[in-house]
């Protein structure tokens, strides 16, 4: 339920729908209705009218007339080009982070590593997720380009409920740790060029298990 504040209660619902897409509550080809939604949610028809309107623009929904929205989600076709993207401007970021990194910054990563690993020994892969968001976060706020860094968190997060699962496919922590500490590496030793390619190298390997597992859960439309 959505609680009442100064907010604007059209964003708050916004944000709280396009997360639920996003994280796979809703699945695809399911209908949505504002009176459901106004029901789930406890809020009036209005800001549920505005923020399906927004989700239709997003793309995540289809508006259909006087039925509601059908869900469509995060396509597989999607998938590719958010990780093909991702290939180039993560590679860039992580280039320009090895030439501006702070010290605070340096300490931030090497930190995440060393967490990382310990959560790793334990088998912890829910703290494992979350090191990986703010790791990746870390080196977006490092290159000191707000504008990559807001394509790149936004990217994240239309991907976020398939990259969880992901990391817990066996292997592919141990695999991402080992990786994570080639990028640290480089980024602190200053290697521009090292981190840009080790950086892109990490994101075409997530890529090519992201889809493995999708393949294997035939959760996304081709």
């Amino acid at each position: 339920m959505i609680r009442q504040g100064s907010a604007s209660l059209e964003a708050r619902v916004y944000n709280e729908l396009r997360e639920a897409l996003l994280c796979g509550q809703f699945k695809k080809d399911e209908w949505l209705t504002e009176h459901m939604l106004t029901q789930k949610l406890g809020v009036s028809r209005t800001p549920v009218r505005s923020a399906l309107q927004r989700l239709a623009e997003d793309g995540l929904v289809s508006l259909i007339p006087n039925k509601g929205a059908v869900v469509i989600g995060i396509t597989k076709e999607d998938i590719i080009d958010i990780y093909r993207i991702r290939m180039r401007l993560e590679g860039l970021a992580s280039a320009m982070a090895a030439k501006k990194i702070t010290e605070e910054e340096k300490r931030q990563l090497s930190e995440n590593v060393a967490l990382s690993e310990f959560y790793m020994q334990r088998g912890d892969t829910e703290h494992i997720k979350e090191l990986d968001t703010v790791f990746h976060r870390t080196i977006y706020e490092a290159s000191g380009s707000r504008m990559i860094a807001r394509i790149l968190s936004d990217l994240h997060r239309n991907t976020k409920a398939y990259r969880r699962r992901s990391i817990g496919v066996p292997g592919r922590s141990d695999k991402m740790m080992e990786e994570h500490r080639e990028i640290l590496s480089a980024v602190l030793s200053g290697n521009a060029e090292e981190a840009e390619r080790l950086t892109s190298a990490h994101i075409e390997r997530a890529m090519e298990n992201m889809l493995i597992v999708l393949a294997e859960n035939e959760e996304i439309s081709k």
